[in-house]
């Protein structure tokens, strides 16, 4: 099924397989999308608002250019999507469990979120912008952060030996995070 500019409200897509579909332009206000198969479906251009996606299939799933604002998407595995042309934003939006090992996330930007063990394992993080985001128990191994924004960011643990991190931006009240790893005791 293709769907073009469409407007989707209130819709209960938990109970029904969307795989395939086709979605451009299309808005997504106050979804239930939990636990929904989105195996092999594309998103072009497409917002979700205060959507729950958790738990979600996400089998080969294209997102390209697609922002969700206020939404709920914990326990997904964006590494199984499609990596091409994948390019999403997060605004607002609960992450928690979610894993994005693996990705090329270059330039994403995570606005105020809450990324409770989130996995960004071997990803590439270039010039992404964590704004005000918890990543409180987040992975980061073998990560690229490279020219990352994580002035705003709390609750890090990132290993400058285990992490790419040159020209990465780190407030002076962050440097915590990236010495957590050596026990040591930081006073004011």
């Amino acid at each position: 099924m293709y769907y073009q500019d469409q407007k989707f409200r209130k819709v209960d897509f938990s109970q029904h397989k969307l795989a395939g579909g086709e979605f451009d332009g299309c808005q997504f206000e106050s979804c239930n999308l939990s636990q929904a198969d989105l195996s092999g479906c594309k998103f072009i251009d497409s917002v979700f608002r205060h959507c729950d996606l958790s738990l979600a299939q996400l089998s080969h799933t294209s997102f390209q250019d697609v922002q969700f604002v206020h939404c709920k998407l914990m326990g997904l595995s964006f590494n199984q999507c499609d990596a091409f042309g994948f390019a999403c934003n997060f605004d607002n939006c609960l992450l928690q469990h979610t894993s994005f090992a693996r990705m090329k996330l270059k330039r994403t930007h995570f606005n105020q979120g809450q990324l409770h063990e989130a996995d960004f394992t071997e990803s590439d993080l270039t010039e992404c912008v964590f704004d005000h985001c918890n990543l409180e128990r987040t992975l980061f191994r073998q990560t690229i952060l490279e020219k990352a924004d994580l002035r705003t960011a709390f609750n890090y643990s990132i290993d400058p030996e285990n992490n790419r991190l040159r020209k990465a931006r780190f407030s002076a009240a962050g440097l915590y995070g990236l010495l957590d790893k050596y026990d040591l005791r930081i006073e004011k």
